[in-house]
């Protein structure tokens, strides 16, 4: 028996906030596949084609900075390696190198954008490994020398790579070495790659035409079913959609309310690994935060005012600190980053310096232990920890946490607020 179409627009406003995940999921998979693969050339000669290759590995060799603007609030603190693995055709082995000590995670999303598995540092570790991702079809038998086994709830899955880098001299390229040596293959050991026609312009971020949006969905859903214990609200007809499509993505483009923290610090993102019931959120996540790791694995409390509740200016100075022994607190690593509030992004500066945190070079701290960093437009001097802010300007931080420890998981741990001098 058919699925009957539903016509009203609250139906049609549910299925949207319900679809809307796996849209932008197939939208960033059109924006981050590659046209062309190393060995076998382009996915079609025709440029204007949307075909693309799934199942490899792209990299990216270098930290982003203030001239980058393809992401948001981007992180400053690893480079990034990305695929899209499509399981429909059988599974696909992931092979990583020996990371040494180094941090690093491979993250896992499902088509509805839940943080479903990791491999890295704080769940497999950091020996070289195989790792077998199958999709809920497949049961077939795990060859030798595998060392991990996912299990996908569906046939799409974006893995996020991130490996950490520094700026110790060399450290960069030691990390693009060990990029390289990431790989996908199927399980006769040949080149896992295959062409797909995403149909999306993977760069607009414009609210999609009801027939483009209808389409990918109904592609989506053959392969990624509703996740269990969600009923689903799709289809709906084409006026009712057409209808709440602008409506909804408009709302969407509103921030998400976050979870507060205290001292003017607040958490934009908080799942572990799945939404849950919670679908208002993961559309407003997937519109505004996709592709964020569970907390677990990363956190990223903001902070856009100071002690006062007044938004942070560049017309001011600004002290963050921490007391004795009371510096976040973390299995990796941790650290602070500042973004311009009108465009998200990095601001340029004199020392190039983006962020401060555990790891940066000459790092001071005070004779009692305690940590201070100053955030102002002008330089302080050489006896402070200096984090360069825009003349002027509004902006807004972000202390990433890598493998936060209980206390930040519990909301526990207390933030200092940023202070004006």
């Amino acid at each position: 028996m058919p699925t009957p179409v539903r016509s009203s627009g609250e139906s049609a406003r549910a299925a949207v906030l319900q679809t809307l995940p796996l849209f932008e999921m197939m939208r960033m998979r059109a924006a981050t596949t590659a046209r062309r693969h190393a060995v076998l050339g382009f996915a079609s000669e025709d440029r204007a084609s949307r075909m693309r290759w799934v199942n490899q590995f792209t990299h990216t060799h270098r930290r982003i900075g203030p001239d980058d603007r393809e992401v948001v609030s981007p992180n400053n603190d690893t480079v990034f390696s990305n695929a899209w693995l499509d399981l429909s055709q059988g599974p696909v082995l992931i092979d990583t190198p020996d990371m040494g000590e180094r941090y690093w995670t491979l993250g896992l999303l499902d088509a509805w954008t839940n943080p479903f598995a990791y491999v890295g540092r704080r769940t497999t570790g950091n020996r070289r490994q195989r790792t077998l991702v199958h999709g809920p079809a497949w049961s077939g038998e795990v060859p030798g020398g595998v060392d991990n086994v996912i299990a996908s709830p569906g046939d799409d899955v974006w893995v996020i790579g991130r490996i950490l880098v520094d700026d110790r001299p060399g450290n960069l390229e030691q990390a693009g070495a060990l990029q390289r040596g990431i790989s996908a293959h199927r399980l006769d050991g040949g080149d896992a790659a295959m062409r797909v026609d995403t149909r999306l312009d993977g760069r607009s971020v414009d609210t999609p035409a009801a027939a483009i949006y209808r389409a990918t969905v109904d592609e989506a859903l053959a392969r990624n079913p509703v996740p269990h214990g969600e009923t689903s609200f799709w289809p709906v007809d084409d006026a009712a959609l057409a209808a709440e499509l602008p409506l909804v993505f408009e709302e969407l483009r509103q921030k998400a309310q976050p979870h507060a923290l205290g001292g003017g610090w607040a958490l934009p993102v908080a799942v572990r690994t799945h939404w849950g019931q919670d679908v208002s959120m993961r559309a407003r996540v997937a519109r505004n935060f996709i592709g964020a790791l569970g907390i677990e694995e990363a956190m990223y409390p903001t902070a856009e005012v100071d002690a006062e509740g007044l938004l942070l200016n560049g017309s001011h100075a600004y002290e963050l600190q921490f007391p004795p022994g009371a510096t976040p607190e973390v299995g990796a690593f941790w650290s602070l980053t500042l973004y311009r509030r009108s465009d998200c992004l990095l601001v340029a500066n004199p020392i190039h310096r983006y962020s401060v945190g555990d790891r940066l070079p000459g790092l001071l701290t005070g004779a009692d232990g305690s940590l201070s960093i100053r955030i102002q437009a002008e330089d302080p001097g050489p006896a402070h920890n200096w984090l360069p802010a825009p003349a002027g300007e509004d902006f807004y931080v972000v202390l990433r946490l890598y493998q936060p420890r209980r206390r930040h998981l519990e909301f526990q741990f207390p933030y200092p607020p940023l202070r004006r001098r």
